[in-house]
């Protein structure tokens, strides 16, 4: 089978395609490939409708890549299409399970604080106590403790992308022209266009980007409104960080006595 480098753009999803891909899915796919690399091409037909891989795609949409690699299951007609879609993702589902001893063996033998873009979480939930009670020791020292190293973005992009890259308003202006039309109270209409503020999205690797390129009085002014952090101590500081009493003694006990009076919480 031939492997082809083809434009993500190009690919087609199938329309009725069942199985359904929530976010967290996504992002631990586009964290695996960011870690891995594409290792699982997507299937195709010849017009470039996917057969197996949406799942994929939208990691890599996510990621911004241009190219994935993809198979063409020429061999297919329309009938055997249809089935396969389905087959490739129930027959997933319903292997042999897992053997418990060797899977806790190989899960303890991983040293998961090696990549940046993958963690146990993103393996799925396992319902075995041991591995969960790992998992809990995990988060609490990679997470609660200053400790932790925090991701670094690094920059792809040699130009400064533009302010309509940064956001997305389509449901916000939808809502936003509903509540225009509406015939309720002046005030009302003002609390929900506020509200809709809330649907704007925010796309965080293009505004890292921006950062990048741009002057420090912006820098500074999207450091203020933490669209980026690059102090933690500074964003606790502007109460963009949180800490429940358990974390802040931690938090507290990280620093040291010497410096827990000039903490703030």
């Amino acid at each position: 089978m031939k492997i082809e480098q083809l434009n993500v753009d190009e690919l087609i999803p199938y329309a009725r395609n069942a199985k359904l891909h929530n976010d967290a899915q996504i992002a631990s796919l586009a964290g695996s490939i960011k870690e891995f690399g594409f290792n699982n091409p997507v299937l195709i037909d010849n017009e470039g409708s996917i057969i197996a891989g949406h799942g994929r795609v939208l990691a890599a949409r996510k990621l911004k890549l241009k190219t994935v690699p993809c198979i063409r299951l020429s061999h297919l007609n329309e009938n055997q299409k249809r089935a396969y879609i389905i087959a490739d993702n129930r027959l997933s589902e319903t292997g042999g399970g897992w053997d418990r001893e060797l899977l806790e063996m190989e899960l303890n033998d991983i040293d998961f604080g090696e990549f940046k873009n993958f963690s146990l979480d993103d393996l799925g939930d396992f319902d075995f106590p041991e591995i969960e009670h790992e998992k809990e020791n995990n988060t609490r020292d990679d997470t609660y403790t200053r400790k932790v190293e925090a991701p670094q973005y690094q920059i792809t992009r040699d130009d400064k992308p533009a302010i309509n890259e940064l956001f997305n308003r389509d449901k916000y202006e939808e809502l936003i022209k509903a509540i225009n039309k509406s015939k309720i109270s002046n005030e009302d209409k003002e609390f929900l266009r506020i509200a809709a503020t809330r649907h704007i999205v925010f796309d965080y690797s293009a505004i890292a980007e921006f950062y990048a390129h741009s002057d420090k009085n912006v820098q500074e002014l999207m450091e203020q409104s933490a669209l980026v952090i690059i102090d933690f101590d500074d964003a606790i500081k502007n109460g963009f960080v949180k800490f429940t009493n358990d974390i802040k003694d931690m938090f507290l006990h990280d620093k040291g006595p010497d410096e827990e009076d000039n903490n703030e919480e």
